[in-house]
């Protein structure tokens, strides 16, 4: 309280104090005697949890975040409301997204019918893979395109690939390293339509495989929903809070963020698991 703090500093008594503030003296004994209770202490305790976290992150994480990994930092059972109303009381909240930049379509020289159906449950790790290419900028509007492919079994990222150009070698190159990782299942690959995806070239390297491809409908974003989801949390988290000067900055802040979504932020359809967490359990 400002009459503690000025009493002390100035050498004024107390009463003076008060008369000046306009506060009875016997409220301000009040206040000075007065011991937080065990859910003030507890609330303290959990704010000062909640914003190591939220710095950790840059300040993208909601209440639904925090709270998985304030339980699991804590070893409570934490209610989110409890959390909404501690971030309220700092004055904290998450990153708005942007919207997604739309592209133009082009002429496929094969296309595949639509397999996934937007059944996005897999009952094991390799099972059903999403992939997309996202864009992303740096420099003086020098252009990186990223591209990953997602597990859904456990929504981890199997493979990425951040390069300079959209081409066909980003693309077979990312299934090359995913193709690496397994040995006896064979997935199904789903895409959307872009150029990549549709060459006979990229057919061929999954026929090779003997991996099923699947395509969006034309128009259809939802149709690869859970892809688009993360590049909406990977932009929300980490790119969009920073401006990069080189490629090397934002390729090195992707690889960080990976890392960190695969193996520490916990999702709450992962059963509060990391996605690395829920793949292991499962094998």
């Amino acid at each position: 309280m400002a009459i503690q703090a000025v009493g002390q500093a100035e050498a004024l008594s107390i009463q003076l104090l008060c008369e000046v503030a306009g506060v009875p003296r016997s409220s301000y004994y009040k206040w000075l005697n007065h011991k937080p209770s065990l859910r003030q202490l507890e609330n303290q305790e959990l704010t000062a949890v909640m914003m190591t976290l939220y710095e950790k992150v840059e300040g993208t994480f909601g209440y639904r975040q925090l709270t998985l990994h304030m339980r699991r930092q804590t070893q409570k059972r934490i209610n989110h409301k409890r959390v909404l109303r501690l971030m309220k009381c700092k004055g904290i909240q998450s990153v708005i997204r942007r919207k997604k930049k739309r592209y133009e379509r082009s002429t496929p020289q094969q296309v595949a019918e639509n397999v996934l159906n937007r059944k996005f449950q897999a009952e094991a790790p390799n099972e059903k893979w999403l992939t997309d290419v996202t864009e992303m900028k740096y420099g003086n509007s020098q252009k990186a395109y990223l591209s990953a492919i997602l597990d859904l079994h456990d929504k981890s990222i199997v493979s990425y690939v951040l390069g300079r150009s959209n081409n066909n070698p980003l693309v077979f190159k990312t299934l090359e390293i995913a193709l690496a990782s397994v040995s006896e299942r064979k997935p199904l690959l789903h895409s959307d339509r872009g150029n990549q995806y549709t060459s006979l070239r990229f057919k061929e390297m999954l026929d090779e495989a003997q991996l099923k491809q699947s395509m969006s409908r034309v128009g259809r974003c939802i149709d690869n929903g859970p892809m688009e989801s993360f590049w909406g949390t990977l932009k929300c988290e980490k790119y969009y809070l920073h401006t990069y000067d080189t490629f090397e900055q934002l390729e090195r802040d992707i690889e960080d963020y990976i890392h960190f979504y695969n193996y520490e932020r916990l999702q709450s359809k992962l059963n509060g698991l990391s996605p690395m967490e829920f793949r292991t359990k499962a094998a």
